[in-house]
């Protein structure tokens, strides 16, 4: 018995009802229930679900909801889903539901008429929709067997939502393949339609495609940043990994595997081929290499520093988050900046200036150590015995090898905006010269939009007048574009 291309609606959902009764009581049914279906309410029914029940249980309260959001790797497709599905769902009567792989609806939108009849059923953010919750529906199923179902009237387990059809998807990471949630649009009895679960389908694969997309380009941020770890390798077999364990680069080219199984802490690992490899930990990855016969020096700490942008200064240390205020970003940026090591004299001329102290940057030191540890910061000199990689070192490389593309990515922003140490304002003003010059020097449309909506190039007019130049009439790119100018030149 199926429910797609059903001629009536409401005949076929009578019929379901009929055998919902029927199976329920263990009388003889006029028809069998769908597999997928029976399969479900055998697993619900196993979970102590009752028919009878009323609502899914609430598991977060609406104060948790925000902070959950921000931080679901969903919400980054959140405006593709709602610009495929809202639209639709609002003129069909219906609503949109987005769960997390636990099957907690994150986000609802849809037909304003029909939020209140959702809510009066439990259709809202905070509420737990897997089988063993809730029973047989749209979106638990489909987390449950991994695949895109349409659950129609009392094929519900749970006889509240006989008078409703759903048709859900997962969504998987593109990284994992793990199921990150569902997508799933609901109304109705009177509002079915047989394309429900193909849009759905639809546009759950855009979602996926679209997190394909952003996994590339945070993969190739990664490579260009952690490229120096691979070429001190100086040819040697070597591999970049992300925290996952998926290759991004080799040494040489085209013999690795496409993801590597790592074990927290491990630090060797035998690949499918037989070669055995060490196992370094980078603030962002790992580092693969072959090992070399007679070296047992310990491994060196990683230390990752994102100091360009509007945001606060952001480190890490062998993959820990470390908590930095300004003037400890300040230090580390001129010891990322000097390898062999700094003086105290040294370190008070490049962040004070001629009126430096070097008790007070000693003092400063000491702080900085207690926070990434004695064995990182080195005295006599200071220095960073660590592998250091940078966000304001990774442009100034892509600038000087005029690799425009890698010195966007690398830049988010002026570096530490808020520094006035005369070491940062010099290295500040040269990097944004230098990604100003290698952009314009490109030509390309396509990287001179980048630059135009960029921290650093929003202000630019000189960069909104050659891109205006390049990009022809009917570019969707011109209206915004055009509107900046304009403000730029009142300006």
């Amino acid at each position: 018995m199926t429910t797609q291309g059903a001629h009536d609606p409401a005949a076929h959902a009578h019929l379901l009802h009929q055998v919902f009764d029927a199976v329920l009581a263990g009388d003889r049914a006029p028809a069998a229930p769908r597999s997928l279906v029976s399969e479900s309410w055998r697993r619900s029914l196993a979970a102590h679900i009752d028919p009878d029940q009323r609502t899914p249980p609430v598991v977060l309260q609406d104060a948790d909801l925000p902070e959950l959001r921000t931080a679901h790797p969903l919400n980054a497709v959140m405006p593709l889903l709602r610009s495929t599905l809202v639209s639709i769902a609002d003129e069909a009567m219906h609503v949109m539901l987005v769960t997390d792989a636990d099957g907690t609806i994150l986000w609802r939108e849809g037909a304003a008429r029909l939020l209140s009849s959702a809510d009066e059923v439990g259709l809202q953010p905070g509420t737990r929709w897997t089988e063993d919750a809730i029973g047989t529906n749209a979106m638990g199923t489909t987390l449950a067997v991994d695949a895109p179902v349409t659950i129609h009237s009392a094929e519900h387990l749970v006889r509240t939502y006989h008078a409703w059809t759903c048709a859900a998807a997962p969504v998987h990471d593109p990284d994992t393949g793990a199921i990150l949630g569902a997508v799933d649009i609901s109304g109705p009895l009177h509002t079915v339609h047989p394309a429900m679960k193909q849009l759905v389908v639809a546009t759950a694969q855009l979602a996926e495609n679209q997190l394909r997309v952003r996994l590339a380009i945070e993969d190739e941020r990664l490579r260009v940043r952690n490229m120096p770890h691979l070429a001190s390798l100086r040819g040697r077999t070597g591999a970049l990994l992300t925290a996952t364990g998926r290759i991004v680069a080799g040494e040489p080219y085209g013999e690795w595997p496409e993801r590597v199984a790592l074990r927290p802490g491990t630090d060797r690992v035998v690949l499918d081929d037989g070669r055995e490899m060490v196992v370094e930990q980078l603030a962002e990855g790992y580092l693969l290499r072959a090992p070399q016969a007679g070296t047992h020096a310990a491994p060196r700490s990683a230390l990752s520093l994102r100091f360009t942008g509007e945001g606060a200064p952001a480190a890490l240390l062998d993959g820990r988050s470390i908590p930095l205020t300004l003037r400890p970003a300040e230090l580390l940026t001129a010891l990322a900046l000097h390898p062999d090591g700094l003086t105290a004299e040294q370190l008070a001329l490049l962040l004070y200036g001629d009126e430096g102290n070097p008790t007070t940057v000693r003092g400063e030191v000491l702080r900085l150590r207690s926070l990434i540890g004695a064995d990182v910061l080195r005295t006599r000199p200071y220095r960073l015995a660590a592998t250091v990689d940078t966000d304001f070192q990774a442009l100034a490389r892509a600038i000087r090898d005029r690799r425009p593309a890698d010195a966007l990515r690398a830049c988010a922003g002026p570096l530490l905006p808020r520094s006035d140490a005369p070491a940062i304002r010099e290295l500040r003003d040269e990097m944004e010269v230098g990604l100003r010059g290698v952009v314009l020097e490109s030509d390309d449309p396509a990287l001179l939009a980048e630059f135009a909506a960029h921290p650093l190039g929003r202000g630019d007019l000189e960069v909104h007048d050659r891109l205006l130049a390049l990009l022809p009439p009917t570019d969707p790119r011109r209206g915004a574009i055009s509107a900046r100018h304009a403000r730029l030149l009142d300006g």
